[in-house]
């Protein structure tokens, strides 16, 4: 290996080699002790005054992490966290029939009922790898990193050879990031609002599923900040249309005035994972005009 000349060699020693470096300093050593570097004394960066700083070292390692692993481009897949696969609702099923727990057996046929999400964020994870070019650069799948729809969506991914990315919140309830997502992308935050802003920094399009309250906050922070042109507007696919008309009358906010009528024309519903990746496709290739003025129309 051909050495490096010394006129090339670094001026400063890196942070990493000095915090190896470090020797015992007896009485130093000790708990109370503030003979540490700042950046590896852990107690000094969770003070309550360095939170600004914190903020700053979450949005830069998974940007500069991404940037390592030449992830640019993104689909993003937002859904509920509950929804099982459906082997594992029915396993639910059987065990809540044969107890005969009647809050069980309700709680079971519900996730038996929501188990066809699971199959289509599966289906949408897979179809998104195997045609990583079809937008005419490389895309990856990228979640929340959690269970239910976010597992499918990484799942899928994984199934299909590709890598995919998830990125977990930490919370006191939630279990560990699901077993499907490529380890050198596997992120954890504390912060809600970064994460946040980390799915819409590569995001080409966005798939949202069924879900709850961590669903729609993800969901309309997207519309907000299109609605507001705080970001380039870009295919947002809601799946399922009975779910979501049910939940939510667009049209009402139109009939009282607080949204504009060319607001509902900045998502579009699809029912099933092939139906929201042509979709996407149509957008960015213009290659099924039927396709493009349905996503145009907000249909």
């Amino acid at each position: 290996m051909k050495q490096e000349s010394p006129i090339r060699a670094r001026n400063f020693p890196s942070a990493k080699d000095e915090v190896k470096a470090v020797q015992p300093h007896g009485r130093y050593d000790g708990p109370d002790s503030s003979f540490r570097m700042a950046f590896a004394d852990s107690e000094f960066l969770l003070r309550e005054e360095l939170r600004p700083v914190r903020l700053q070292l979450e949005l830069q390692k998974a940007e500069l992490i991404q940037q390592e692993q030449g992830v640019e481009s993104t689909v993003v897949v937002f859904g509920s966290a509950r929804f099982k696969a459906p082997d594992v609702a029915a396993a639910m099923h059987a065990e809540a029939l044969a107890s005969g727990d009647k809050a069980a057996l309700r709680k079971a046929e519900v996730m038996v009922r929501n188990a066809h999400w699971y199959t289509e964020a599966q289906r949408f994870g897979e179809l998104v790898t195997r045609e990583a070019d079809a937008l005419g650069e490389p895309v990856i799948v990228a979640t929340g990193g959690g269970p239910g729809i976010m597992e499918a969506g990484n799942r899928g991914a994984f199934e299909a050879g590709g890598r995919s990315m998830g990125m977990s919140i930490f919370l006191p309830f939630e279990e560990a990031p699901n077993p499907y997502i490529t380890p050198e992308l596997c992120f954890q935050f504390h912060y809600f609002a970064i994460r946040k802003m980390h799915f819409l920094m590569r995001a080409v399009a966005l798939v949202s599923f069924p879900g709850g309250l961590g669903t729609l906050d993800e969901l309309f922070e997207v519309l907000t900040l299109t609605q507001t042109h705080k970001i380039r507007r870009r295919p947002i696919v809601l799946i399922g249309r009975e779910f979501w008309q049910s939940l939510i009358n667009f049209d009402v906010l139109v009939d009282y005035g607080v949204i504009n009528a060319d607001d509902v024309k900045l998502f579009h519903y699809a029912e099933t994972a092939e139906e929201a990746w042509e979709l996407i496709k149509a957008a960015y290739n213009g290659d099924n005009p039927a396709l493009v003025a349905r996503q145009m129309r907000g249909n």
